[in-house]
């Protein structure tokens, strides 16, 4: 049994040596070509938002980041993602985390129009006389939304049109927005 570990380390030795070398003689047979610069991280913008709300008993934490990147200057697409934490005091505490798929139309500067696909876990935790309930819910929420545009800052409102008033997070539909980008 000792000798079959022995092959295999020393087949596995002489396999790491073999690739390691044709790498290398592959890379001896490529010519320097001159780097094209990347516009990428031109066209990329970062964003997002943070809250914070804390009273008598009450917190209420939310984190945000969001990025776009500009495919011209009317057409944007991103990604964001969100945490949020609420707590009141001998009430209950929630804790949501999700992602977020963003389209941005800008027809013309000052007009931002968008879609946004989002989708968020929510864990609730109620303490009530006699006993703690837990309630853990995916929400899905696909946002058409319109806003004023002014450099980097977009104040508008947007509404969820998969929105359920008995299966969701939100109390509504509509939901106004700032977006601000750098």
């Amino acid at each position: 049994m000792k000798k079959d570990v022995l092959k295999v380390v020393a087949k596995s030795i002489l396999g790491v040596i073999t690739l390691l070398f044709s790498f290398g003689l592959f890379a001896q047979g490529q010519t320097n070509t001159p780097k094209l610069p990347n516009d990428f991280w031109r066209n990329v913008q970062f964003g997002g938002g943070i809250g914070l709300s804390i009273g008598s008993g009450y917190t209420d934490i939310t984190i945000a980041p969001s990025a776009i990147y500009n495919i011209n200057q009317i057409v944007s697409v991103g990604t964001a993602v969100q945490f949020g934490y609420i707590s009141a005091k001998n009430d209950y505490t929630s804790t949501l985390y999700g992602a977020s798929l963003i389209g941005l139309v800008n027809p013309i500067p000052q007009v931002q129009l968008s879609v946004e696909l989002e989708e968020i876990n929510v864990n609730t935790d109620y303490q009530y006389l006699g006993g703690n309930n837990t309630n853990t819910i995916w929400n899905t929420a696909l946002y058409l939304g319109a806003g004023y545009r002014t450099g980097n800052v977009t104040v508008g409102v947007r509404y969820d049109v998969l929105f359920d008033y008995n299966n969701g997070y939100y109390s509504d539909p509509f939901m106004p927005f700032i977006r601000v980008y750098f």
